[in-house]
């Protein structure tokens, strides 16, 4: 990484980090999704990979819009978060599959919610450099990010921790 001396230079940077992490968890999601027993969580899963794709074209078009070279920034964060989901969802996975699930379901909300946090603060940046396109993209992907998870915990409360309870 080059030494940062402006928020236009943090900008590009957490942009191309965060696309970084996007594909991080695109390829853990590729993992933990076949190991998922609901129906319903298998398909949020697989919706969630359309949504980080679409999300790292954003990201991106924002880095080629600053007039960058196109290339990501390794992601140290999101390779902990990743080795953290695979651990706990494939590797030393629960056996049961209420319980498995579960558990997939937290290391999907870990990871989203370093997205959440990651687009949020480029989002902010975008502002305060007056990119206001840049700002309205990463504020929808914050919103899609955000539906995704609320969805993800509506699906844990009402079905998976119910069943996982069951044993």
């Amino acid at each position: 990484m080059a030494e940062i001396e402006t928020l236009q230079e943090l900008y590009v940077d957490e942009l191309k980090d965060l696309w970084s992490a996007n594909d991080q968890m695109a390829k853990a999601l590729k993992k933990i999704l076949g190991q998922a027993t609901n129906g319903k969580l298998k398909d949020m899963l697989q919706a969630s990979q359309d949504g980080i794709a679409k999300h790292t074209d954003v990201l991106k078009a924002l880095i080629e819009g600053q007039d960058e070279k196109l290339k990501k920034e390794h992601c140290k964060g999101m390779e902990g978060l990743v080795a953290e989901a695979l651990k706990h969802t494939v590797e030393e996975a629960p056996k049961t599959g209420p319980v498995l699930d579960a558990a997939i379901i937290a290391q999907y909300q870990r990871m989203t919610h370093y997205g959440i946090t990651g687009f949020g603060t480029v989002a902010a940046f975008a502002k305060a450099l007056k990119l206001d396109d840049d700002a309205t993209k990463l504020e929808a992907a914050v919103a899609d990010m955000h539906k995704g998870d609320d969805l993800m915990s509506e699906l844990a409360e009402s079905a998976v921790n119910v069943e996982a309870v069951k044993g």
